[in-house]
């Protein structure tokens, strides 16, 4: 293991999340999972011990330099023992309930500074044959996706548990004893990080000005001209859109992916966009039970943006940007909500609006260590409305996961919420289904469990919107190819003329009877759905001219 492996500085993203945290707002990312069947105490701290090696950053505290004058950095904990990390409780009933209970206390308190920044919590007495475990870890140690990553280190992806790593003695690293040599040298890596941070905002600014440039070049020109305006805004408080002061709730649903990507196939978009259009409803219909008027309001959600190269998880860390979208709340048709929503996010990825937002954190990152530590954590407290929500989407293993041979069956995230996002919610995807974890402050949203119902019904209209456009798809191509007059094969009609004309056949009656002309029926094709006014009255007008067609047939024939 190289030296600037044992002591790395923290980015200064992973430091800002630090700072953020203050007492009633833990700056923790979770996740509660239930295993099949009862692992112990001690075999769950053997096996996780035995990872660790893996991943040494798990055996690392954060350590801030005098004064602030330099970014934290990582190194070993001298008093590293598992059993600071690694506990268990017993529930009383054993209910699902009581798991989230438990779930949400562990999330509300900080973890200790003085040892690396994550524990996990067994849960023992689960009805139904199961063990829980709350997995925490602080934020300046991984955003969502490198999350991810940590859980397939630590679980398999058979039933059979692999064999332990032999354990290594960690190396450590001598470091100054001077208390001059320290100063200087966190000076000089400050020195280092801005004139790092200098050159990344000018290629950005490049970058951001070529997407500018493109979308004008594509007829958006009047969309970024209200762009930055928009941006720049504050959004408008909902009732959730409260300073938080603690403790946090949770609230927890579950959407089968299948599902959620047969809507994607009729209806358009991205899994992501399926996903947003479902959060979207709830908060509406959650806000307008609450008396909220919603006539051309709108939620602004904050997406947050993977940017790690080709996808790699292995880096730990904050890897992100973040996308702010606003999206209407007054549009009750789902399938007109989820073609806003798509619509939007093409157009603000286009244009480069999250690399936009990753130069401005850049620009923010050149305030002084010293100052932001002491502005950040009062900058929370004060009522700035920049947002109304964090949405993130986290993409999990699709194949089950195991751990010491136990199948984990279900996994709810949490995202932290913090200054006025009272309610923030995470998805996260494993084995064919979607898990949505809800996160909320108990002062903003005492009731966060409506949540749970709200989710399921908002993607029941999705799916029934989906089913009622796709039936209506089915019935247009049915009609149209009824109406089609099939051609005669080349067989019968090299029959017809080898057999010459037919003959003439007389009426035994001397009165001929008049027939009607058959009107050719006109070709149908597939009309977009929902039609336009113009549209629905030249139907009803082709309506009309049929029935005194069939009226004068009728007449005809009698």
């Amino acid at each position: 293991m190289s030296p600037a492996d044992q002591i790395r500085s923290l980015s200064w993203g992973d430091t800002f999340f630090l700072y953020l945290e203050r007492d009633g707002q833990p700056l923790n990312i979770a996740s509660t999972c239930e295993f099949e069947g009862k692992i112990t105490l001690q075999a769950c701290a053997r096996f996780i011990e035995s990872k660790l090696d893996i991943i040494p950053r798990y055996k690392q505290r954060a350590v801030f330099p005098p004064f602030n004058l330099g970014l934290p950095t990582w190194e070993f904990d001298p008093n590293f023992d598992i059993r600071n990390h690694v506990r268990e409780i017993v529930l009383k009933q054993g209910t699902d309930s009581d798991l989230k209970a438990e779930a949400a206390r562990i999330i509300s308190s900080q973890l200790d500074r003085n040892h690396p920044l994550w524990d996990i919590t067994l849960v023992r007495g689960l009805m139904g044959n199961r063990t829980g475990m709350i997995i925490r870890l602080h934020h300046c140690m991984a955003d969502g996706v490198s999350g991810v990553g940590i859980m397939n280190v630590l679980l398999d992806a058979t039933p059979t548990p692999q064999k332990p790593a032999r354990k290594k003695p960690p190396v450590e690293l001598p470091g100054p004893t001077d208390s001059v040599a320290i100063l200087l040298d966190r000076f000089l890596k400050s020195y280092q990080s801005f004139m790092q941070g200098a050159l990344t905002a000018q290629t950005e600014v490049l970058n951001i000005a070529r997407d500018l440039f493109a979308g004008a070049a594509h007829g958006q020109t009047e969309e970024l001209i209200h762009l930055v305006p928009e941006l720049g805004t504050p959004s408008e408080r909902l009732p959730f859109n409260k300073v938080c002061r603690g403790p946090q709730q949770l609230a927890w649903a579950e959407i089968p992916m299948a599902e959620i990507k047969a809507v994607r196939a009729i209806l358009g978009g991205t899994v992501n966009d399926v996903v947003l259009t479902t959060v979207t409803s709830a908060v509406r219909c959650y806000s307008e039970s609450l008396g909220v008027k919603l006539r051309g309001r709108h939620v602004r959600l904050i997406v947050p943006v993977n940017i790690r190269g080709k996808g790699d998880v292995s880096e730990l860390g904050n890897q992100i940007t973040f996308l702010p979208i606003n999206v209407p709340l007054d549009v009750r048709d789902p399938r007109i909500l989820l073609s806003r929503v798509s619509e939007r996010m093409t157009f603000l990825r286009s244009v480069g609006v999250p690399e936009l937002v990753g130069l401005f954190g850049t620009l923010v990152s050149k305030v002084p260590l010293p100052l932001q530590a002491v502005l950040v954590p009062l900058l929370t407290q004060l009522p700035l409305s920049l947002c109304n929500m964090i949405c993130t989407n986290i993409p999990g293993p699709q194949v089950p996961l195991y751990m010491l041979g136990h199948k984990l069956l279900r996994c709810y995230p949490y995202v932290p919420i913090g200054g006025e996002l009272g309610l923030n919610v995470a998805i996260l995807s494993y084995d064919g289904t979607a898990y949505f974890g809800f996160g909320g402050d108990v002062h903003a949203v005492p009731d966060i469990d409506r949540f749970e119902e709200l989710l399921r019904e908002s993607f029941q209209e999705l799916r029934a919107a989906a089913a009622a456009y796709q039936h209506h798809q089915d019935v247009s191509e049915n009609q149209a190819g009824d109406n089609v007059t099939p051609k005669p094969s080349r067989s019968r009609r090299a029959t017809v003329e080898k057999q010459g004309p037919k003959p003439k056949i007389r009426s035994a009656s001397p009165t001929k009877r008049v027939m009607p002309k058959r009107h050719s029926a006109a070709k149908t094709s597939a009309a977009p759905f929902p039609p336009t006014a113009s549209q629905s009255m030249a139907n009803a007008e082709n309506t009309q001219a049929g029935d005194r067609v069939r009226l004068n047939l009728a007449m005809h024939a009698v």
